[in-house]
Parts: structure tokens; sequence; C-alpha cells
């Protein structure tokens, strides 16, 4: 299929009819914000989603078995400066706000129970000013996270005495607080990125006309991606995260691929060419590396989808959609734009960037600062191998020290009002109620085997400073389903909560309930974190070995090589590797986050470092694509390994540079985030796409295929039934233009 499809033809017919290509793009876009509109929000979730059966997800069958839906509990905490539970004007106080929290009615609040209903002084703090409600919210979670907004509503109006305070905890209350902080780390990195984006662009151009050509292809390949997974989700529910993912990837891969594709469009041009044959060289040549950098980045991004786990499956159906459609608009939209544009891409010279002069296609032509780093790597090329090498092998050290795990609300910034909630609960309470560990017992529950059971399992935590108190044991109608629940100090997430149901799990359940006739299982927020810590340890090695043998098999395709992909796997899992180990050393070590501005976490999230293999072997195969096939190119017209390789580095070196800037500024722009997950995945994503721009494809690419020579494109006998689908368009004559027709070339590109 990919032999016979012709980027060459669709940009010459695009380019020839671009109003019908123009239109119908923007009833695709129309289309794309109607769905956003209407089904966006509501497919979506903060909520973490299991598609197999772990132990966490058999315990919450179990409990609705006993509860029916799952209902969400929050915690309103009521603290007084100095009166204590015991004084009238506390209980009067209590009594009222918990009376108005009841008046929102049941299709917002089912329950909400005081300690003057219950009398249970696990209510009340050891100082006796401060107590809890807990207050379930109707129409279980996603109903919680539009009803949690009424009760946040009554208790920021609410008419307390002077000094007293209200704070409310819950799942509901992260959610809403993850979603809005979420919503302003997007805002914030488009801020960021976007100007940064067109400086960047406008001294790789040279010219203002072209600078803004990347940033709209990107954006609108952005609202029909976020259009795209909107329909999606009104069938699939999607992790709210799908709409960071999309904006990243789109904004990085929509600019790059229009700034190759304007830019080799710019330089047939100065060759000579027409516009409509200047178009389609470049369709032809960089449009083709579009395509199948495109491809490699799907295959990538395709081991996300085998995960069984909401955040991976949503992560990577974002990011899919998004890339398909810049690539597609790459195709298509943007040779119609240049249709319309012709040589006025050139207008509005930028100063001070000077035009640079065609390169003459030798080992040791050229000038510049490209030129001279590349002589400099052919001449010395064991040299430059050895150290690139080695810095990238000793960044990767700290990765041998990485602490996986979820960031929770202890994670969060100060404003946000979960974190105010959890430092009063844990100062007040020391356990935090609203995310203690589920024992669910399926069985009779009756029968004196479970009950000694449950007592003797009572006893051994009790003695174990990481739980907290027993709850009453709550017992279904048929008596065939029992849930008991233990506090846990620390957040959901926090590692010790995590060790302790681990702990539960492996040592104190089997213990207690060894040879009863009933089954237990143990669930809860941080039971889904241990299933999600355990589900991507034993995916990670498939995830791996999927994206690395197909993107082994399409390059050695695109390529006609065996060396090619081999050498590519190599150098992104070495770049890949040195980003995992900087995240390490500056997120969890705390080296130099002061620096960046960032905060300092115990531990790395424990999804990131799959889907940083899975996005960043896919953009950093982009960058390889790109300048495999301008060496390519030379190389089947000239025959000259080396002179090839000289050329193909000085001819794409500044243009993935300055793509790679324009990915750093946008991940970058998230890694100044709020949110821990934002800040770590924008932070590892710039870092990498840095290395593998400068170190990688600047001097490891250059100075290993200078080394290897001729071998670089060998393809044994038996494979050579291969179909042929290389990249490169082949070399084209130069023709002489004069008056409008010659156009400017890409000023600081050096291409």
């Amino acid at each position: 299929m990919l032999s016979g499809l012709s980027t060459e033809n669709l940009a010459r017919a695009s380019a020839r009819r671009p109003i019908r290509v123009l239109l119908a793009w923007l009833a695709v876009l129309v289309i794309a914000i109607a769905a956003i509109a209407t089904l966006f929000t509501d497919g979506t979730t903060t909520q973490v989603k299991f598609l197999g059966d772990p132990e966490s997800k058999q315990a919450l069958d179990a409990i609705e078995r006993l509860r029916g839906p799952e209902q969400i509990t929050e915690i309103v905490i009521l603290r007084s400066p100095s009166a204590t539970v015991d004084d009238a004007e506390f209980r009067q106080t209590v009594e009222t706000l918990t009376e108005e929290i009841r008046s929102l009615g049941p299709d917002v609040v089912t329950s909400a129970v005081s300690f003057y209903d219950t009398g249970a002084e696990s209510q009340v703090s050891a100082d006796r000013r401060t107590t809890v409600i807990p207050v379930t919210i109707a129409d279980g979670f996603d109903g919680a996270e539009i009803n949690i907004v009424d009760v946040h509503d009554l208790l920021s109006d609410a008419d307390l005495p002077g000094g007293y305070e209200a704070f409310i905890f819950g799942e509901a209350t992260f959610s809403v607080d993850f979603t809005e902080g979420n919503q302003a780390d997007l805002e914030r990195g488009e801020s960021f990125a976007i100007p940064l984006a067109l400086i960047i662009l406008a001294v790789v151009f040279g010219a203002i006309a072209a600078v803004f050509i990347p940033i709209v292809l990107a954006i609108i390949s952005m609202v029909i991606a976020i259009g795209i997974v909107s329909i999606i989700s009104s069938f699939f529910e999607l992790n709210v995260f799908v709409q960071n993912i999309i904006t990243m990837i789109g904004l990085a891969v929509g600019i790059d691929y229009a700034l190759f594709i304007v830019s080799r469009f710019r330089e047939e041009r100065q060759r000579g060419h027409e516009k409509i044959d200047a178009i389609g060289i470049a369709a032809s040549t960089a449009g083709r590396a579009v395509l199948f950098s495109g491809v490699t980045v799907v295959f990538a991004l395709i081991g996300l989808l085998i995960l069984p786990q909401s955040v991976f499956v949503s992560l990577g159906i974002g990011a899919i959609s998004v890339v398909i459609v810049a690539v597609l608009a790459t195709m298509t939209l943007l040779p119609a734009t240049l249709g319309l544009m012709g040589d006025r891409v050139n207008r509005f010279k930028v100063p001070f960037i000077p035009r640079p002069r065609l390169d003459d296609g030798t080992e040791h032509g050229g000038g510049g600062f490209w030129a001279w780093l590349t002589r400099g790597v052919m001449r010395w090329p064991w040299v430059a191998m050895l150290a690139s090498a080695s810095f990238l092998i000793v960044a990767t050290i700290p990765l041998f020290d990485i602490n996986l795990g979820s960031s929770g609300v202890e994670d969060l910034p100060e404003n946000f009002r979960s974190k105010q909630s959890f430092d009063v609960l844990r100062q007040e309470f020391g356990f935090i109620l609203g995310a203690p560990a589920e024992v669910v017992i399926e069985g009779d529950i009756n029968s004196a085997p479970v009950q000694q059971a449950i007592s003797d399992l009572e006893t051994a935590l009790d003695a174990d400073p990481a739980f907290g108190p027993a709850s009453e044991i709550e017992v279904n109608a048929s008596g065939d389903v029992g849930l008991i629940t233990f506090a846990l100090s620390g957040g959901a997430q926090s590692k010790v909560a995590v060790d302790a149901v681990r702990t539960l799990r492996d040592d104190y359940v089997p213990a207690a309930f060894a040879g009863v006739q009933a089954e237990a299982h143990v669930g809860g927020l941080t039971s889904e974190e241990v299933d999600l810590l355990d589900t991507t340890s034993a995916y990670q090695p498939w995830v791996i070995a999927l994206v690395l043998g197909l993107s082994f098999v399409l390059l050695m395709i695109v390529f006609r090589s065996i060396v090619v992909p081999v050498q590519a796997i190599i150098m992104n899992l070495l770049s890949v590797g040195a980003a995992y180990g900087l995240l390490v050393l500056v997120f969890q070590k705390g080296v130099g986050n002061e620096l960046f501005g960032l905060q300092e976490t115990p531990a790395i999230q424990p999804w990131l470092p799959l889907m940083l293999f899975t996005i960043l072997f896919g953009l950093s195969m982009d960058y390889q694509v790109f300048l495999i096939s301008r060496i390519r190119e030379k190389y089947d017209e000239t025959g000259l390994n080396a002179s090839a390789v000289a050329y193909g580095i000085r001819s794409t070196a500044g243009l993935i540079t300055g793509a790679a800037l324009i990915m750093v500024a946008v991940f970058g722009g998230f890694a100044a985030g709020d949110l821990i997950t934002t800040s770590q995945f924008g932070f590892g994503l710039a870092v990498a796409i840095l290395i593998d721009a400068t170190i990688v494809r600047s001097i490891l690419v250059p100075s290993t295929m200078k080394i290897l020579g001729d071998r670089n494109w060998y393809l044994p006998r038996f494979l050579h039934w291969l179909p042929d689908v290389r990249v490169e368009g082949g070399a084209q004559a130069p023709v002489s233009v004069s008056g409008e027709d010659a156009a400017v070339a890409p000023a600081g590109a050096g291409d």
C-alpha cells in the first residue's frame, strides 16, 4: 500500500485545487469543534480504570454487591481556633452546616453524618477542636465530579463564626482540583510554547510570512484530533489527560512536519523550480520523510494500546489521532496553502538573518557552524562517537535508582483545596480518612471461621503502625459479602500506603484467612495504585519488544538496510535512557530542580517511563527518518558515503535543531506546570528531544555512519525481495529562473 502511495501526486493535486482542499478541511474543523462542545466533557474522567481484572477491580465488584453502585464519600472538616466539640457554639455550627449540606437534596448528597449523630470519637481530633462530617455524594464517581461543585460552593458561602474554617477532602474534590490544575497547565503551556515557537520559526525561516503556517497547521491538527477523541469518548470513556497529550504532541509534530516541508519548498524554489514543481519535489522528499516518520511514531504509540489500563489507552489514542491528522494536513492542507501563497511565504524578511548559499554536496563543503561541526566529526569519528556515547551512558546511571509511584494530593501546590484539606487531616487525625484499605470478604460472613479470621486480621493490623483503626464490619442482606476498612497513614499513592497494602495483600490477609472457606480481596485507591504499578511492570517488556520490532521492520523496508535500523534503535535507546536518568536526577534526587523551578518529589509517575519510551522513540525516529532520508538521497545520487553523510548533516542540522527547540519550548512550557504529572512528563520529553537533536543527530549518527562506511546500506541477499519504498525522491536538476519567480532560501536552516 505504501509503495503505491505518491505524496508528490497528492501534493500537486492539492496545490492545484487549493480552495477545495481548504473548504474540505474547514468543514472537518467545524465538525470537530461541534464534537468537542457536545461530547468531550461528558466522555472524559480523571478516574483510573483497569480494563483487565486485577484484585482492586475484584474488590470493587464485590463492594457493589454489598452497597450497590459505587458511592463517593467526601470528608467535610470543620476546625475552630479555640472552641471544642463539647461547646454549644461548636455544636450549633456543625449541626447547621450538616443540615445545609443535606438540604442540597438527594440528587446531590445522599447522606451527611456528624459526630453529634454518631457519637463516634473517630470523628473528633485529639484536641477536640476539629471534627469531620462524612458526606456521600450522589450518582457514583462521574456524578460526584459534577455534584461536588455544589458542596464546594456551599462551603465557600457558609456563614461560619469568626475563626472557624471549613475544608473538604475526597476523590471528587481531588478530581475537580486535578481537572482545574490540568486546564491551567494546558493554558500555561500553550501561552509559553506558541510565542517561543514563533520566535524560533522566525529565525529558521528568516521571513515572517512563513512563520504562521506551521503554527496554524498544528492548531488545526490539535482541534480535529480532540474532536476525534471526543467522538471516541462517547463509546469508551477516556482519561482527561488525553487533551494534554494531544496539545503537546500536536504542537510538536504539527510544527515540525510543516517546517520540513516549507523549508524544502523554499530550497527548491531557490534552485529554480516552478511553484507546483517545487511543491511536488518537497512532497516527494521531505513529504515522504514526514509520512514514514509519522507511521513510525504511530507504530511506537501502538504499544500503549495493549496495556489494560485506561490512562495508557487514552494517551495512546490521543497521541495517535493527532499524529495521523498532522500527517494528513501536511500532505494536503499544507501544499494547498503553499499553492495559494507561493513566493509570498518569503515576505517580511527578518533583519540580520543571512541568506545561506546552496550546499555543494561535497564532504568538506558548506559554511557556518554546522559545516564546521560536521567537518570535525567526520575528521575524528572515533573520538566523537566515544565521547557522545559516554555522555549518554553516564547520564543514564541515575535511572537505576528510580522509584515509581503516582503523585497524590500531597504533591499538589499549597493553593489547591485538596492539599489544604489533606494537611489538616494529617495534622489533626494522623490518618487520611478518605482513602482507607478496603478488605472485602466473600463467603459465609457470619460463620465462626470467617469471624475468627476477621478478628485475627484486626489484631495483626492493630499492632502495625502503618494501619489506623478498623471500621465496623459491613455485611449485605444475604450475609455473603462483608467489608471492613483500615485507615492508612499517608496519602493513597504514598510509598508508606503502597507498602502497607502490599503487606496486607501478601502477608496479613493470606495468614488470617488460611484454610477458611472465603475469599478476601484488598481494594481501595491504594490497591488500585499497586495494581497500576504491577500492570505496568508486567506489560513493559512486551511493549518495548513490540515498539522495537515494528520500528526495525519499517526502517529496514524504508532504507533497505539492516544496519540503519539497528543503529537507530541503539541510539534512540541511549537518548531515552539519558532522559530517564536526568528525570530521576532532577525530580527524585533534587539535583538542579530549583534551577529549573521544578518540584522535588519522592517518586516518578508509574506510567511515565513507558509513556516516555513510546513517544520519545517515535519522535526520535521522526528526526532519524528525516536525516537518513537526506543522506540516502545524496548517497544514491553520488555513491559516496562520507560526502552523503556530511551533506545530510549540514543540510538538516539547522532544521532539526530548530524543530527540536520548538519541541523543547512546547514540552518545557508544560514542565513548568503545577501538577507533578504534567511537569515530569514535559521535562522528560524536553530533555530527551534536546539530547536527541544535538548530541545524537549532530555527533553520534554522523560519526558512526562515517566509521561504518558503505556497510550502512547493507541488506542481506535473502531480503532483496522486500518492496522498495524508500523515502527519498531522487535528485532534481536545477533550473534557472529570474524576476518574481525567484524564491528566497530558508534562512538560518542551513538547508
